[in-house]
């Protein structure tokens, strides 16, 4: 069979194979404030050296396959020593309830699934191709492997009977290694007593998690990695760092995971989004019988390209519509945002995305139609463009085997996550130039 070419599906390409995948979603950094106060020469000094045990952290911590946990401290709970969120959520209960409804949490969803059913349970290092990333725990490869020995898996589980690696980028995947829990510093900025006792051995606490590297390990392919007309399928830390978001101290999580809240919503939520850009339009002009008109969007408050991946495509339209509704023939004029890669990734075949700061422009100059009432802006995205291409085609050419029923499902899914950013409808004159 075809394996799918991107993001949440397993990658087969010539040449290097990209060492990196990313949950649905793309991340959508807005504008916040920043300090323009350059550091004193030792603050500058110990700012360096955090960051370098930051990094220093953060290789160990993201080491794939994530090491197993090992044997649990003999005084832990059987709920302290439990991996599943649901576990984790009879305490963090606020955390727990935004994470399942977040796309993370369904980062093994059908189209995942439907082509990992597919694979032998023995292809072990295949598996890491999408499990790096959407189910990273060492626990949950061995999950995966003993479904696919059982012959299990061929259909979308229900929430309640999801097994360890069909529940994704769980709770344990950023926070838990050998039983020990890891975060942030609390909000106020102190950390626990190490003399407390506090429940599963409380957390070791470090500003890694703090930190826009901690995302990039998953967002972020490596130097060396897959790339196309010289630019790497995935660049979205390296995106946001050669901005001024970086400069600003504006992180990742500072948009994506504003007050804590463990929801990472993106190119998905279409209110992130519209916070993220700036849309303009001018009226529409009739002159010798053509209508003139201009459609603007400019990447405002994007801590990255917009979008930031291949997977996501932004519509702008302009057209005119009769008094009926109708869109009228040969009136429709579009300009399309995304980086276009062919299905196989052989080739770029255009990159028309908008890095930050900078716009895009739909000039339209078409003649005026007869019905023509009114001229209509329109932006549309569709998160999950690629995916729905590569989806209708394993189904058309029979090459969804015996994950057919879940890649029907996702193909159902990613054409439904489509919405409309911005519309607006201006009234025409017809015959009548101005």
């Amino acid at each position: 069979m075809r394996i799918a070419p991107v993001g949440p599906v397993v990658v087969r390409v010539r040449g290097k194979r990209p060492s990196g995948f990313i949950p649905l979603f793309a991340l959508l950094l807005l504008s916040l404030s920043g300090c323009d106060e350059r550091p004193k020469p030792a603050e500058g000094q110990r700012v360096a050296q955090q960051a370098d045990q930051v990094e220093s952290f953060l290789q160990d911590y993201w080491a794939r396959p994530v090491r197993t946990q090992g044997t649990p401290p003999a005084r832990f709970s059987p709920l302290e020593a439990s991996l599943d969120p649901r576990s984790c959520g009879t305490c963090h209960v606020a955390q727990f309830n935004d994470w399942k409804t977040s796309l993370h949490g369904q980062a093994m969803g059908p189209g995942v699934l439907g082509q990992l059913v597919n694979t032998p349970a023995e292809a072990t290092e295949e598996h890491q191709d999408c499990l790096r990333c959407h189910a990273p725990l060492k626990e949950q490869a061995d999950s995966l492997v003993a479904s696919l020995a059982a012959g299990a898996g061929s259909r979308r589980p229900q929430d309640a009977e999801r097994l360890l690696h069909e529940q994704g980028l769980i709770c344990a995947a950023c926070h838990v290694r050998g039983h020990q829990r890891y975060g942030p510093p609390r909000k106020d900025g102190s950390v626990p007593d190490s003399a407390a006792q506090l429940p599963h051995n409380g957390w070791v606490s470090t500003a890694a998690f703090e930190d826009s590297r901690f995302c990039a390990s998953c967002h972020q392919f490596p130097k060396d990695g897959f790339a196309l007309n010289g630019k790497l399928l995935e660049n979205t830390y390296e995106e946001w760092k050669a901005r001024r978001y970086a400069r600003e101290g504006q992180t990742c999580q500072s948009c994506h995971m504003p007050d804590r809240r463990h929801l990472w919503r993106g190119i998905h939520d279409p209110e992130l989004v519209k916070a993220g850009v700036t849309i303009d339009v001018k009226p529409a002009r009739i002159q010798s019988g053509v209508v003139s008109a201009t459609l603007t969007i400019k990447n405002t408050g994007t801590g990255h390209y917009f979008p930031t991946y291949v997977t996501p495509k932004v519509v702008a339209e302009a057209y005119q519509e009769s008094a009926g509704g109708q869109v009228l023939k040969d009136t429709l004029r579009e300009y399309i945002i995304a980086r276009q890669v062919s299905p196989d990734l052989s080739e770029e075949i255009a990159d028309t995305r908008i890095a930050p700061d900078e716009q895009a422009l739909l000039d339209y100059r078409v003649p005026l139609h007869r019905d023509a009432a009114s001229l209509v802006y329109r932006v549309r995205a569709e998160p999950d463009a690629f995916y729905t291409g590569f989806y209708r085609s394993l189904l058309s050419e029979n090459q969804a085997g015996r994950g057919e029923q879940l890649i029907r499902q996702a193909l159902k899914d990613s054409t439904a996550s489509a919405f409309t950013l911005y519309l607006q409808r201006q009234p025409l004159r017809a015959g009548a130039d101005r």
